[in-house]
């Protein structure tokens, strides 16, 4: 029986697949002529060789290193591929630069003269005044302006009653509206309806951006950079409100004592009866102007807005006369009286024109309360303006 196993020649017919066995022969190199040699040589010389860079030195103090505007820039973790021959420009010729324009400013100092000290103060001074009816000035609000002109219309009201008094004939109006001491302090004084609402609402909106607002946009640097000092600049702050106030406080009160002897006809005996009375009227109306400008002017400069003067001047003025009432009906004592104001104002008024006190305390505790107000309230303004800023960051 014939052995059916397959051979190892009948698995692979083919001799291809088996191993060869290495081949001594050699390969046969192509056949280069002598001319095809010479035009590669020569191609190879009109090459440019690569410039080589002089090599940058590691340290500025290196000997032999050479200046030549590039520097390489390695890399602290790199990944190898093209970073050992990354370079960095760091300096151009000057050739190759596009520059921009330098502007070259000379501060030279002035030469010329200055204006006189009152001259310069006048010009703080009428930059307050002037912008209540004179564009080119002090931008005061519109509603500011309104109100100042209602206040001022209201407070010659009684000047208006005697005129309609005389015109009429009737007596009665005349009486109730003509010079006398409780007239002439209410004018003033009265706490409804003029001192309680036109004088803190007037003085409010006055003070309210009169130094804050230097404080915050910076104008002090304006005022301090000129040959002003704080003196000045607070003395002219504190004269601005001060006119406006007399303005409606003063102005009128002096306006409605001409107007009743001019409307009644009066004579010499009637100004010689009635003369001390106004006098102490306005003694009583400069005294409630400087002291309402002091305070008002000394809240503006601890703040740096409009809002929180305006409101604090009312609320010192209408709140401590309120608080002092609530606590006098309850124990009965008028010292009480004394952290008010306006109370103060009212008992030294009193005291000026010669009229039964309301308060049981002396007059002359109310007079040294109103001074140390006014001395705290300066001391306070003076300081605040000595931190005023001069330059402007």
């Amino acid at each position: 029986m014939e052995d059916d196993i397959p051979s190892v020649d009948d698995l692979f017919p083919d001799d291809d697949f088996l191993p060869s066995k290495p081949s001594t022969e050699s390969i046969p190199e192509p056949d280069v002529e002598n001319d095809d040699i010479e035009s590669l040589m020569a191609v190879e010389q009109a090459l440019p060789e690569p410039e080589i860079l002089p090599a940058d030195a590691e340290f500025m103090g290196e000997k032999g290193g050479v200046v030549t505007g590039r520097g390489r820039m390695e890399a602290a973790f790199g990944t190898g591929d093209g970073d050992e021959t990354a370079t960095a420009q760091v300096a151009q010729v000057s050739s190759e630069v596009q520059t921009g324009t330098i502007f070259h400013q000379v501060y030279r100092p002035w030469r010329g003269e200055l204006n006189s000290r009152w001259v310069r103060n006048w010009a703080i001074l009428r930059y307050h005044i002037y912008g209540l009816f004179s564009k080119g000035h002090k931008p005061w609000p519109v509603m500011t302006k309104l109100v100042l002109f209602g206040v001022l219309i209201t407070s010659i009201g009684d000047l208006l009653m005697l005129t309609v008094g005389a015109a009429t004939g009737v007596e009665a109006i005349e009486r109730l509206a003509g010079i006398s001491r409780g007239n002439l302090y209410g004018h003033v004084l009265s706490f409804w309806f003029r001192n309680a609402c036109t004088y803190p609402i007037v003085t409010a909106l006055i003070i309210g951006g009169m130094i804050s607002e230097d404080r915050r946009n910076g104008t002090s640097a304006l005022y301090f950079s000129r040959p002003i000092n704080r003196r000045d600049y607070a003395a002219m702050k504190f004269l601005s409100v001060a006119i406006i106030l007399s303005v409606v406080v003063l102005f009128t009160l002096s306006a409605y004592y001409l107007g009743a002897i001019l409307v009644g006809g009066e004579g010499w005996s009637y100004v010689m009866d009635t003369g001390l009375l106004f006098l102490g009227a306005f003694a009583a109306g400069t005294l409630l102007v400087f002291t309402y400008t002091s305070i008002g002017l000394a809240l503006s400069s601890v703040s740096s807005g409009k809002f929180f003067p305006a409101v604090a001047f009312i609320g010192l003025i209408l709140g401590t006369k309120m608080v002092a009432f609530l606590i006098w009906a309850l124990f009965d004592s008028s010292a009480i009286y004394l952290i008010s104001p306006y109370d103060n104002l009212a008992h030294v008024g009193q005291w000026m024109l010669g009229l039964n006190h309301t308060y049981e305390h002396p007059a002359s505790w109310s007079l040294v309360m109103l001074i140390t107000m006014n001395a705290v309230s300066l001391y306070i303004l003076s300081a605040r303006v000595s931190s005023l800023e001069v330059t402007r960051e």
